[in-house]
Parts: structure tokens; C-alpha cells; sequence
């Protein structure tokens, strides 16, 4: 498949030859957002969709290098630039394992168990993205792994690319630059910023404001301004739809706080409803526990700030 001009983007620069690279073509005008480079780690690669509370996956050890890119002008699909992409991996030697998209890979929960970059860098839309992992024999070693994100934003389109490389050595990375270490200041800025707003720059906003008793999913309190806006949004952009999602701090288990995450978001839900009429067709409630924190957990602070009920923007037109 031809897209036309391209540019090339290298993953990794391995010594001594640089063919021995892997690199990427992606349409002009693409341009990286973030890269994060850990010399010795492992990495979770879905080898399978989202299905009845669990998401299969193989845990891959060695360098583990992600990068994003954003490409700006709206002329390419997800799914023309995953065909690109996987024509170069299969070039390069690599065998797809597993490839789906949207509701297929199982949707906000496949998508929330994935490890991305935050917004802005990365931009996943719930209603067209692209999921593809790949592997190449690694002889005898372990296998190299790559694992490919592919969605869209407005008139953006958004790659992120993350490699897993057994044979990797700390020298062979020439680019070491990490994430901005406020990685999710779009997010904070929610608290300040009309949830409208964030809802058509980001896609997602928390809602500042509501409390919950220690381990209840029962909303405090009479009045919630954050749902009084958000749901005059809502009957002002009658077409649009949105998922509340639930965040917990790290005390206590996983499936405790999957739980209570979603119950939470499930009680913002109901009252969204029940309070200011919303349909209850258009608001859909998950809950993903302690796995996207905004903060360390390792302070009362941070865990406050974890403790939260974000709105994500599902519609995509």
C-alpha cells in the first residue's frame, strides 16, 4: 500500500550497523510526541482480546523502548496506517500474533489494560482504535516483541510503538529522553477547566468535587457542581455519549478496587440519571481499580489525588 512521501523514524540505532535497526515509516507531517527508553524491564503483551474478565498476555523481558507520534492531518485512516505498519514489520521478519480493533480487542477494558502514554501524547478514541502485537524468533533467546496502538482524535491520527528487545544492551539506544515528568498535567487541568472543554481537547476530564466514604461506592454529599456541569454539557451535545470511570488508590487488592472503582463510577451514573435526567443509554460506568494512578501512592496526597470518577468521551463524530 503507497501513502506517498514518508518519513523514517528508528526505534533503535543498535551497534555496529545501523541496518540491524528497526525503523518505520509513517506518513509525512508525523511528528513524536513522547519516547521512553528502560535498559532492563518486562512488559505485559496482550496475546489476546479482553474476554470475560481476562485479557491474555506474555511477559517479555529486555530493553523496552515506546514511542508516540501524532499525525495531523486527518488524510489517513487507523486502518491504512496499521496496514503500513504491519507490511513493514512482516518485512523485517516479525509474525503477527494477535491484531483487532475497537469492541473485538474488548474495548474500554482491553484499552485501559494497555500501558500508554498519557494525553496529550497519546490519544486513544474507544470508538476506532487498533490493537496489533507481533513477534520475531528470538534463536534460541527470547523472543522480541512489539506491541502497536493505532487510534484517532479530531483530524489526528495517533501511533504508539513499543519494542521489547532481549538483545538489546544499555549502549545500543541512541535517544534516552523520557516522558514529561508531569505526565498527566492535561488531566489536573481538568479540575480548573470547563469539563466541556476538556472533553473536546482530550477526550477525558475528572470530576472535581465528589467524595466517597472510605471503602463505600456511596456519593457524599447533596449538592455536586461537577455533575451539574457535566450534564448540562450533556443535554446541550444531545448526540454525545460518555463512560465514567472509576479510580482507586493501592491499598488493598486488585479485584477489591476493580470493584469499588466501578461502583463508584456506577453511583455517578445514577445520579446523572436519577438527579438530572440523563439518558441512561448515553453514560456507560467501568472502573479500573489502582492501574492509572496520577500520583504516587506512596504518599496521602498522592493517593487523594488517585482517589477520583473520570468522564471519557466515547462518541466519534
Amino acid at each position: 500500500m503507497k501513502f506517498g512521501p514518508t518519513i523514517t523514524l528508528a526505534l533503535l540505532v543498535l551497534a555496529p550497523s545501523v541496518s540491524e535497526a528497526l525503523g518505520v515509516e509513517l506518513p509525512t507531517g508525523a511528528a513524536q510526541t513522547a519516547i521512553s527508553v528502560r535498559d532492563v524491564d518486562t512488559y505485559e503483551v496482550p496475546v489476546g482480546v479482553f474476554s470475560a474478565g481476562n485479557l491474555p498476555t506474555v511477559t517479555a523481558r529486555g530493553k523496552v523502548v515506546s514511542q508516540a507520534w501524532r499525525i495531523p492531518n486527518g488524510a489517513f485512516s487507523t486502518l491504512q496506517i496499521t496496514d503500513l505498519l504491519r507490511e513493514q514489520l512482516q518485512e523485517d521478519g516479525y509474525d503477527v500474533v494477535l491484531e483487532c480493533e475497537t469492541d473485538a480487542c474488548g474495548g474500554f477494558d482491553f484499552r485501559y489494560r494497555m500501558a500508554l502514554f498519557p494525553e496529550p501524547e497519546m490519544h486513544v478514541d474507544l470508538g476506532d482504535f487498533r490493537y496489533l502485537t507481533a513477534r520475531r524468533d528470538g534463536d534460541g533467546e527470547d523472543d522480541e516483541y512489539i506491541s502497536l496502538v493505532v487510534s484517532r482524535g479530531g483530524q489526528s491520527a495517533f501511533v504508539q510503538l513499543t519494542q521489547i528487545d532481549p538483545t538489546a544492551t544499555a549502549g545500543n539506544a541512541v535517544v534516552t529522553s523520557t516522558m514529561s515528568p508531569e505526565p498527566d498535567a492535561s488531566v489536573a487541568q481538568g479540575l480548573s477547566r470547563p469539563i466541556g472543554t476538556m472533553l473536546s481537547t482530550v477526550g477525558r476530564a475528572t470530576l472535581a468535587g465528589l467524595e466517597f466514604p472510605v471503602g463505600s461506592s456511596a456519593l457524599a454529599g447533596a449538592k455536586h457542581p461537577s455533575l451539574e456541569e457535566l450534564a448540562n454539557w450533556l443535554r446541550a451535545n444531545p448526540e454525545m455519549t460518555i463512560a465514567l470511570v472509576g479510580h482507586t488508590d493501592a491499598q488493598g487488592s486488585l479485584a477489591a478496587n476493580m470493584a469499588l472503582s466501578k461502583k463508584r463510577a456506577a453511583s455517578v451514573r445514577k445520579a446523572l440519571v436519577d438527579e438530572f435526567g440523563i439518558p441512561a443509554a448515553r453514560i456507560e460506568a467501568q472502573g479500573v481499580g489502582y492501574l492509572v494512578p496520577l500520583a504516587s501512592n506512596l504518599t496521602p496526597d498522592g493517593r487523594e489525588k488517585n482517589r477520583r470518577v473520570e468522564v471519557v468521551l466515547t462518541s466519534t463524530r
